[in-house]
């Protein structure tokens, strides 16, 4: 069974939003930081810096720039 063009076409504009899911990531890391929940990876302390919760919010959706390579 072959699927023509307008088939795919509609597979992948139903298909979810890889970035929809990364956007709720952050969001839902960043909703962590904000009410104190948020812990570091390594040592397990809680993050107080918003630069360091945006880092691993980022990093988590994959949106780094070392993962971009």
């Amino acid at each position: 069974m072959t699927i023509s063009r307008a088939q795919t076409g509609k597979q992948i504009q139903n298909a979810p939003s890889s970035k929809k899911k990364k956007q709720a990531k952050v969001s839902k890391v960043m909703k962590e930081f904000k009410k104190g929940k948020l812990k570091s990876g390594g040592s397990g302390k809680k993050v107080k810096k918003r630069k360091q919760a945006i880092a691993i919010a980022l990093s988590e959706a994959g949106l780094s720039k070392k993962r971009k390579k």
